[in-house]
């Protein structure tokens, strides 16, 4: 199970962290990432972590102010946002693949296996 949290109001150029807390013990193993779905639109990745480590992914529409990470002591993905702006208003969901995940699939969300219950993030202009 995924739990996310770190949601908020905050107005434009402002930033919010959100954490995404995995319960399982092979956390290392999975796959992570951050999509939002804002209303009346579909959901879309924002930013993913390979279970290597090695590749991280960004969305063009956040590269420069978002960034992800992990802490695998912790169970734990965050998404660092930084320079937020009204669109980026959206509920955020952490997803999670068990074992790695190629390239062509990252932005897939039919790709993870497991969701959180999403988090909301409303920036005010």
């Amino acid at each position: 199970q995924l739990q996310a949290s770190g949601g908020g109001l905050v107005q434009t150029g402002g930033s919010l962290r959100l954490s995404c807390v995995a319960s399982t013990r092979t956390f290392s193993m999975y796959s992570m990432a951050w999509f939002r779905q804002a209303p009346g639109k579909e959901r879309e990745f924002v930013s993913a972590f390979r279970s290597s480590g090695s590749f991280i992914y960004y969305a063009d529409s956040v590269k420069g102010r978002f960034t992800i990470s992990r802490d695998n002591a912790k169970n734990t993905v965050y998404l660092q946002m930084n320079s937020l702006k009204p669109e980026d208003t959206a509920v955020y969901f952490c997803a999670a693949r068990n074992g790695r995940i190629i390239t062509s699939e990252v932005q897939r969300a039919g790709a993870y296996d497991v969701w959180g219950q999403g988090t909301l993030v409303t920036v005010s202009s």
